[in-house]
């Protein structure tokens, strides 16, 4: 029988940290009949940080596949970025939905 030494190297835990990767979850808006073109770029610009090139790109990408990615974030960032999406969609009047996917 082999003699196991007191510090077994295959149950000492070291992490380097450089190696952790969180994972990344998308923000996907949802196309609908009522919310504007105009709203689905704001909340683009002022809530995704979007320039407005991008935000018009992904609003028409939205409008002809149904759904767009607004942002890839760490799920905490995600579920937050979808609840201003709707408080904001609320606050204005339009049904605007967002949701988060892994």
């Amino acid at each position: 029988m082999a003699h196991q030494s007191s510090h077994d190297k295959s149950t000492s835990t070291t992490v380097d940290v450089s190696e952790i990767v969180l994972r990344q979850f998308k923000v996907i808006l949802h196309n609908d009949d009522y919310t504007t073109f105009e709203f689905v770029t704001m909340v683009l610009m002022s809530i995704f940080r979007k320039s407005p090139a991008e935000a018009e790109r992904i609003t028409m990408q939205i409008h002809v596949n149904g759904r767009g990615v607004a942002g890839i974030y760490v799920r905490e960032i995600a579920e937050m970025k979808v609840r201003l999406v709707h408080e904001l969609a609320s606050e204005n009047g339009f049904p605007l939905r967002a949701s988060v996917e892994g």
